[in-house]
C-alpha cells in the first residue's frame, strides 16, 4: 500500500505540474526560452535513457524469467513498439490546431485585441481536452514505473513534470484570451494535469489483480516506447522551436548523464 500511495503521489505531482505552466504565463513578463529550450531537452534525456537503458530491460527481463529468453524478448520488443504506436495514434486523433505540443508565449497574452475572438475560448478548451488526452497515458507510465522500481520513478515524474509546464501554458493563454479571466484560464490548465493521477488511478484498478511479472514486463516494455516516442516527437521539436539547436541539445545530454548517475547511485 505505501508503493501504491507513493507512485499515486508521483504522478499527481507530474500531472498537476501544468499549473506551473499556467502561474508562470501570469507572473512572469517574458518566456525564458533558453531555459525552456534547456529544460525540454533535459527532460528527453532523462526519459529516452532511463527507457532505453533501465526500463526496457528491467521489462525484458521479467519476461524472459515467466516466458522464456526467446519468446519474452519477443513479447518485449512488440510491447515497446505498441507503446509507441498508442501514443502515436492519440496525437494523431488531435487536430493540429489544437495540439498542445504547439508553441505559445507567455508574452502572447499582452495582445489586448486577442480577447475579441470569440473562437479562442473553444481553442482553450479543446487544448485541455488535448492535455488532458496526451496526460492519461503518461500518468499510466509515471505510476507503473514509481510501482515497479521507485528509484526510477522519481526522475522520470520530474521530466514528465517539466514537459508539462508548456502545456499548462498552451492551456492558458488562449482561455486567458478569450475570457480575460486568469482565474478560468488556471483553473482549465490546472484541471487538464488531473488526467494524469486519473489515469493511474484507472490503470491500476483496472489491471492490479492482473499485476504479474508478465503484465508487468508488458506494460513496462509500453511505457518504454511511450516515453521515447514523447521525448522525440514532442520534446526535443519543441525545445528547439523555443531556443537555439545546441541549447536543446546540451539539456538532453545533461539529462541522459543526471539519469546515468541517479541509477548508479542505486546500484
Amino acid at each position: 500500500m505505501d508503493n501504491v500511495l507513493f507512485a499515486f503521489g508521483l504522478t499527481l505531482f507530474a500531472g498537476l505540474s501544468t499549473g506551473i505552466g499556467s502561474a508562470l504565463a501570469f507572473f512572469t513578463k517574458k518566456t525564458n526560452k533558453q531555459f525552456l529550450s534547456v529544460s525540454l531537452g533535459f527532460s528527453a534525456g532523462v526519459m529516452i535513457y532511463v527507457s532505453l537503458v533501465e526500463i526496457f530491460f528491467k521489462a525484458k527481463d521479467a519476461l524472459a524469467g515467466d516466458l522464456g529468453v526467446r519468446t519474452g524478448s519477443w513479447i518485449a520488443v512488440v510491447a515497446f513498439f505498441g507503446g509507441m504506436l498508442l501514443i502515436a495514434l492519440i496525437d494523431k486523433a488531435i487536430p493540429k490546431a489544437e495540439n498542445p505540443h504547439e508553441m505559445f508565449m507567455v508574452e502572447d497574452m499582452k495582445c489586448p485585441e486577442c480577447r475579441k475572438q470569440a473562437h479562442l475560448l473553444r481553442t482553450g478548451i479543446l487544448v485541455a481536452l488535448a492535455v488532458a488526452v496526451h496526460n492519461f497515458p503518461e500518468g499510466f507510465a509515471t505510476f507503473i514505473s514509481a510501482l515497479k522500481d521507485p528509484s526510477v520513478a522519481i526522475p522520470v515524474a520530474v521530466a514528465i513534470a517539466i514537459h508539462n509546464i508548456p502545456e499548462g501554458i498552451a492551456v492558458s493563454v488562449p482561455i486567458y484570451y478569450a475570457t480575460g479571466s486568469r482565474r478560468k484560464a488556471f483553473a482549465y490548465s490546472f484541471l487538464s494535469g488531473l488526467s494524469e493521477p486519473v489515469g493511474a488511478l484507472v490503470g491500476y484498478l483496472v489491471l492490479r489483480t492482473f499485476l504479474t511479472d508478465t503484465l508487468f514486463g508488458i506494460v513496462f516494455a509500453g511505457v518504454a516506447g511511450i516515453m521515447v516516442f514523447i521525448s522525440v516527437d514532442q520534446l526535443l521539436p519543441s525545445a528547439r522551436e523555443y531556443g537555439e539547436h545546441h541549447l536543446s541539445i546540451y539539456g538532453l545530454v545533461s539529462g541522459m548523464a543526471v539519469m546515468a548517475v541517479s541509477l548508479l547511485l542505486f546500484l
